[in-house]
């Protein structure tokens, strides 16, 4: 999927929703952008839920259809957990779950990962990035795949990476258990997936 210009886009959105953007250098310059501007004329509650959907799709690299469906979905099924449900189905997904275990460096690489057949899934080659990883799952990467530099060149970043709670991650084997379903963190999330599913429930 593409993209375009990934600080141009976050500073538009007013967060570092690319790995690449997560540095101080970023933060300051949003920070200059900030002074001296007039104040931003109020924004509508539509402008507002469009910023925010924007923010969480772009997070995970997916298509403006990909993340609707996962939206619709939790309306739909997710009873009095529609957020909790919808951030599930997004940290779920196996290319977001070889990042966030510390297997890639970014979720466009680890999308890669995965499309390109290294990662496995109780022993089993998936290729499909969307992939819902279940508790109890184990992700492997595949034996032939192990001394490629996507993963030794790694080693270093690998040492020193804390993987969340709910991945029991194996760094030096290059193997991750899922131990239980991600839970939001308010301080950590980059955007308000109340004011998202407001945008699709309208």
């Amino acid at each position: 999927m593409k993209i375009g210009p990934k600080y141009k886009i976050a500073r538009r959105l007013g967060a570092p929703i690319f790995e690449k953007t997560q540095t101080q250098k970023f933060e300051a310059s949003l920070q200059r952008k900030g002074k001296g501007k007039r104040p931003m004329p109020s924004r509508s509650n539509y402008a507002e839920q469009m910023k925010e959907k924007q923010k969480a799709r772009l997070t995970y690299g997916i298509t403006d259809r990909q993340f609707g469906n996962y939206a619709k979905s939790a309306l739909e099924k997710g009873g009095s957990r529609k957020a909790e449900v919808l951030f599930e189905s997004l940290e779920n997904r196996l290319d977001n779950v070889v990042y966030r275990a510390g297997l890639a460096p970014t979720r466009r690489a680890a999308r890669q990962m995965v499309s390109h057949g290294h990662v496995r899934v109780a022993d089993k080659k998936i290729s499909i990035p969307s992939y819902q990883v279940k508790v109890g799952d184990k992700i492997t990467v595949k034996e032939s795949s192990t001394k490629k530099g996507l993963f030794t060149t790694r080693e270093e970043a690998m040492a020193i990476y804390t993987a969340p709670s709910w991945l029991k991650s194996d760094l030096k084997s290059l193997n991750v258990l899922v131990e239980g379903l991600p839970k939001i963190d308010q301080q950590e999330l980059l955007f308000d997936l109340e004011v998202v599913l407001e945008f699709y429930s309208r």
